[in-house]
């Protein structure tokens, strides 16, 4: 097989920001109109003109109400059925508070659960992956993150795509993520923080990947977090919008975008589904600067369009 360019390199011995060198929005995606706003036609979704063009410029886009109270209903019941399983949390699958013994985070969970890949498959959900990624997309990773009360811990600054890159091997940035709340996310309670329009750039972080990093990186990651300095001189430019909405909403971000989110030391957990989608046309190959792949329920090696 043909070596692949490196396009975006990472974990080298300086930090180095550079211009992103792929379209936000792919060519082939259409606003479901089908009138064209500049980013290509061909792929209809339920995305409209505004959202597309927004999204191309923010590098997230929000959607209220995109489930229903008794869909929601029903994720969070097969949610708590999942985190109140031993053999769950026994799983590797499965990430533990260190200090609560809480869980944490329940990984390749439209395997474990057909409640879940239902919702994987849902137009309203992978029909927006398309569009954005203009082709047919598969699961690179899903999650549920489960933020319970008092003191469940955040995710620092990152770019989930330095990490894909480095670690799982994604070429480019053909990659787009959608959380899903299952309870409300309040602004106490450790909600989703983005820098609008931090995916124009990457942020090459500086250091070395240790083996087995997911281990350690699950629970509170290192390897491949920015300097204090060059967070100070993004969010400088681009500000920090914080995400919240009742049960149901989801919020698309593009797999560049500098984002993180802090500790929930209220009484009010925040639970979200979190499915990350591919394009076919993306597969990863061997990681770009990790000594080794990380297992797949991490980064998929099933290359298989969702149906």
């Amino acid at each position: 097989m043909a070596a692949v360019t490196d396009l975006y390199p990472t974990r080298g011995t300086h930090e180095v920001a550079v211009p992103r060198r792929d379209p936000v929005v792919w060519p082939g995606s259409a606003p479901a109109s089908g009138a064209g706003i500049g980013i290509g036609t061909g792929t209809p979704g339920p995305i409209d003109a505004a959202g597309l063009a927004g999204y191309e410029r923010d590098g997230f886009l929000t959607v209220d109400e995109m489930l229903a109270p008794d869909e929601v209903q029903v994720l969070r019941a097969e949610l708590d059925r999942l985190i109140a399983d031993p053999a769950v949390r026994a799983d590797e699958r499965a990430v533990v508070e260190p200090h609560s013994q809480d869980v944490r985070s329940v990984f390749e969970v439209h395997r474990i659960s057909e409640v879940f890949a239902r919702l994987v498959r849902d137009p309203r959900v992978v029909g927006r992956a398309r569009q954005i990624l203009g082709s047919d997309v598969y699961v690179h990773q899903s999650r549920v993150n489960v933020k319970p009360g008092f003191g469940a811990s955040g995710f620092y600054w990152h770019s989930d795509f330095e990490t894909w890159h480095a670690e799982d091997g994604l070429p480019r940035m053909r990659t787009v993520s959608v959380s899903i709340a299952l309870t409300e996310n309040l602004d106490t309670n450790g909600s989703l923080m983005i820098m609008p329009g931090s995916h124009r750039t990457f942020l090459g972080c500086a250091g070395v990947t240790p083996r087995d990093n997911y281990k350690r990186s699950l629970r509170m990651q290192e390897a491949g977090t920015p300097s204090d300095s060059a967070l100070a001189a993004l969010a400088g430019r681009h500000g920090i919008r914080l995400f919240t909405g009742a049960a149901g909403s989801a919020t698309w971000f593009d797999c560049n975008c500098m984002h993180g989110s802090g500790d929930n030391i209220t009484p009010f957990p925040r639970s979200n589904v979190f499915i990350v989608f591919n394009s076919v046309e993306n597969t990863a190959v061997e990681p770009f600067a990790a000594p080794s792949r990380r297992p797949d329920f991490v980064g998929a090696r099933d290359f298989t369009p969702v149906g």
